[in-house]
């Protein structure tokens, strides 16, 4: 086969693979993404071999990720994050110092330098908003109080943690930390950050009218789309990840009264792109890297130090509100997910991750992924019933 029939051949069998996997897992009552990558474990090198990761792929799994997180912005407007309150605020803000801490700290124990143990500590910060929100509403629950204070949480952990991300990208590949150097990339993340988040959002709000009666029915979906590459192509070349950039110009869309239009026209490209994010990252896992105790055991302690620290991070914020609602909130922003995965994907792209280190950091995104759905449920019924019986 020729360069351009082998890359469609790859093309089908990543989308097939990728579909089967999906419905198999999710069959399974697990989140699609597990199957996503499932699946690309199946057909990459790990075990039968039919997709090389090519430039073609490399481009589709890139403009998968920042679709991605395109769509996530566009689920996160600024007022919803002024409601969510004290509570929520101070349960995201514990979502992230501790998990990150305890990542630090195991990455530095276990001998890797400062500016990459930083990178994976950033892979313990975000919160899978949703897969804990399909759950919630799987079991229909979204309204009560516990549930909005863990998507409200979440998404504050999605900002925090692409801020933190565009810092530690920023610091990769220097000699040693220079405190100075690394004040000025965090002013100019913050600087990034509220310019679109708050001011571009401003300017999307007060376009809506305009935006209103366009000539092309299609045209606030293909400008926002235009938002989206430009301001991923900024981050990129500010040198921070053009996931970034995609996740605020979600934002600023967001504020549009079109928002509901977007997010259903932007559906059936997130369904055909974004998974070869997923099944690309799944090929890259060589299961060989897990093939030692000592890497199944590195597993284990980083998967459990994952899930302590949005228990206890995440449930500090919400002791006010009793045990058991602590227990629930902090269970709840376990499932690292789509951004961690992402995470480790920019950490295999800039080469600050071996093949063993990201095999343990995508394995430990899926784990939590699967984890916090199955534990949920049984935290929830009984408080759900305990609100009832109180109420009646």
């Amino acid at each position: 086969m020729d360069h351009l029939t082998q890359t469609f051949f790859a093309v089908f069998i990543v989308f097939i693979s990728a579909q089967v996997g999906a419905e198999i897992a999710q069959r399974l009552r697990l989140p699609a993404v597990v199957g996503e990558i499932g699946a690309g474990v199946l057909v990459g090198g790990s075990v039968l071999g039919w997709v090389q990761v090519t430039e073609p792929l490399e481009l589709l799994a890139e403009i998968g990720a920042i679709l991605l997180l395109f769509s996530v912005g566009l689920e996160t407007r600024v007022e919803d994050l002024r409601k969510v309150g004290r509570v929520a605020t101070l349960t995201g803000l514990g979502g992230v110092i501790v998990p990150f801490v305890l990542g630090a700290g195991w990455a530095l124990w276990s001998g890797l330098e400062t500016p990459k143990a930083i990178f994976i500590a950033a892979a313990f910060v975000a919160t899978s908003a949703g897969i804990t929100a399909r759950v919630l509403k799987d079991l229909g629950v979204l309204h009560h109080k516990a549930s909005r204070i863990i998507l409200g949480a979440a998404v504050i952990d999605d900002i925090l943690a692409m801020l933190l991300l565009a810092v530690v990208t920023s610091i990769q590949g220097e000699a040693g930390i220079d405190v100075v150097s690394l004040l000025l990339v965090l002013f100019q993340a913050i600087a990034f950050v509220a310019l679109v988040g708050l001011v571009g959002a401003r300017v999307m709000k007060r376009s809506s009218p305009w935006l209103e009666v366009p000539i092309n029915p299609h045209s606030p979906f293909t400008i926002s789309l235009a938002l989206c590459l430009g301001l991923a192509f900024v981050a990129a070349y500010l040198g921070l990840a053009a996931i970034i950039g995609a996740f605020l110009a979600g934002m600023a869309a967001a504020e549009t009264t079109q928002r509901d239009t977007l997010q259903r026209q932007l559906h059936p490209i997130l369904a055909f792109l974004v998974p070869f994010f997923f099944v690309v990252t799944g090929t890259r896992v060589v299961l060989a890297e897990l093939g030692t105790l000592s890497a199944l055991g590195s597993l284990l302690v980083v998967t459990l130090l994952a899930i302590v620290g949005k228990v206890v991070g995440g449930g500090l914020g919400t002791l006010s509100l009793g045990r058991k609602t602590a227990l629930i909130v902090g269970t709840g922003m376990v499932p690292r997910g789509e951004v961690g995965i992402i995470i480790a994907n920019l950490g295999w792209q800039a080469g600050v991750l071996d093949g063993r280190m990201y095999a343990i950091i995508i394995s430990m995104s899926l784990l939590t992924a699967i984890i916090a759905p199955s534990v949920l449920p049984l935290l929830m019924k009984p408080k759900v019933r305990e609100e009832a019986s109180t109420q009646t």
